[in-house]
């Protein structure tokens, strides 16, 4: 086996007597560090559901259109079906699986969703979620209008739209002292 720098990820190229090619990825994922050898081709979604048994980012479309696999990247929503895991070596990642505060207490944003009934079938509820934070964060709640536009690339196919602006909503003017 050899081994030498990756320019592109920072991390360790390694390839085998075989001529597979695997990097070395080190990255935080919901507070704890996390060492891969990964193919270098495979996806930030691929890594956390194959790799990692975090199922709650879900494969929809694959091409980067549904966001159901939206996670944070250092505190910025990535669909994660288009990030190369290598892309996030050095870097904090959040999934669903790690919003939940320590003692089991569900995010504001999920428990939100659960009281305005933001959510019928579940498949899309995750990347809802982890984009209406990042809405709220980003500064884009101020109306229905700029919510329903900064959420647009995330889609539902049970059409919970109603439920899901009143939880950004709620949420939006609780953090903003209107509550």
């Amino acid at each position: 086996m050899t081994t030498g720098p990756d320019e592109s990820t920072g991390g360790e190229l390694k390839v085998a007597s075989n001529g597979v090619r695997t990097a070395a990825v080190k990255f935080e994922i919901n507070g704890a560090t996390r060492s891969l050898d990964l193919d270098p081709r495979a996806t930030l979604l691929d890594t956390l559901r194959e790799r990692l048994n975090l199922f709650g980012a879900k494969k929809g479309c694959d091409h980067g259109q549904c966001g159901a696999c939206t996670v944070h990247v250092n505190g910025r929503r990535v669909v994660s079906c288009l990030t190369l895991a290598v892309q996030a070596q050095g870097k904090k990642i959040t999934t669903i699986e790690g919003l939940a505060a320590a003692n089991g207490g569900l995010h504001p944003m999920q428990q939100a969703f659960l009281d305005h009934d933001g959510l019928q079938c579940g498949y899309c509820t995750p990347g809802q979620i982890m984009s209406a934070i990042a809405c709220i964060s980003e500064g884009h709640a101020r109306s229905a209008d700029e919510i329903r536009e900064y959420m647009s690339g995330n889609l539902c196919r049970c059409g919970a739209y109603v439920g899901i602006l009143a939880a950004i909503q709620a949420v939006a003017s609780r953090e903003n002292g209107r509550a």
